[in-house]
């Protein structure tokens, strides 16, 4: 018998994906095989989960809506690769559970805070997420595009994040009011980048953005003296704004500043 865990919660909204043509689809982008253990977050009516206990050695289903979390109980009793969660996935401890994958439709209202807690963890090695189509733009965009953000530059210092396919609103019950997104995002083994403070790196790319279209050196003035004289001074144009910069530039501007805060 599978093993279950239970804890109350409140019911929840959720977008299903019951399509099996894409659920098969997604399951193969995320090229998981019978060795992997495969975390997935808002396992909904169970449709992804059936098809990722085929191709996989074990699955960690994580459904916070206890009327859900009753239906996968029933649908997959006796299913011995397959621990069931009924826990709020923001609060499962990821770390705990040895190396690992996440193949997921994530309920889009936890979106970021999901990415940006699995980004972290030194354990996971891919991601495969049904996300917003925007979302999924944004982890993925390149400099001096519309799409380039803070979420760019962070989800790709930690992974190599590629969009595999887009799926449309009518594929999912009830249709969200956005299109949909499935994006692949490999763990990188080592960063593409060297930083000597990660924490004053980040800093920076989030107060840059924050105030995107400012020039680079006005939405500095927070963190740095005189930015427009720094950015000068190592070799940065200073009217150039935050999305014209690479992931190299600030973790150059980031390094430089630390040079001068030692002095």
């Amino acid at each position: 018998m599978h093993k279950t865990i239970s804890k109350k919660k409140p019911k929840l909204g959720q977008h299903f994906l019951r399509n099996a043509e894409i659920l098969e689809k997604i399951v193969k982008v995320s090229e998981i095989n019978s060795n992997d253990k495969v975390v997935e977050i808002g396992a909904g009516m169970g449709d992804l989960t059936e098809i990722l206990l085929k191709n996989a050695k074990e699955v960690i289903a994580i459904e916070i809506d206890p009327v859900l979390y009753k239906i996968l109980k029933e649908r997959f009793y006796g299913k011995e690769n397959l621990v069931l969660i009924n826990e709020n996935a923001l609060k499962f401890p990821y770390e705990e559970i040895g190396q690992f994958k996440v193949v997921a439709n994530i309920p889009y209202y936890i979106t970021k805070p999901i990415i940006f807690k699995l980004l972290k963890l030194k354990n996971l090695i891919s991601m495969t997420l049904t996300i917003q189509k925007e979302v999924a733009e944004r982890l993925a965009a390149k400099p001096s595009t519309k799409a380039y953000s803070a979420l760019s530059i962070i989800a790709q210092y930690y992974t190599q994040a590629e969009i595999k396919f887009y799926i449309p609103a009518s594929f999912f019950n009830p249709p969200p009011e956005v299109e949909s997104a499935v994006i692949k995002m490999d763990r990188r083994d080592k960063s593409p980048v060297e930083v000597i403070d990660e924490k004053l790196f980040f800093k920076i790319i989030k107060s840059a953005f924050g105030q995107r279209r400012k020039m680079i050196s006005n939405s500095l003035k927070s963190i740095i003296d005189e930015p427009k004289e720094f950015l000068i001074k190592i070799g940065i144009n200073p009217i150039k704004r935050p999305e014209e910069l690479s992931i190299e530039d600030f973790a150059f501007i980031s390094n430089e500043l630390c040079k001068i805060c030692k002095k």
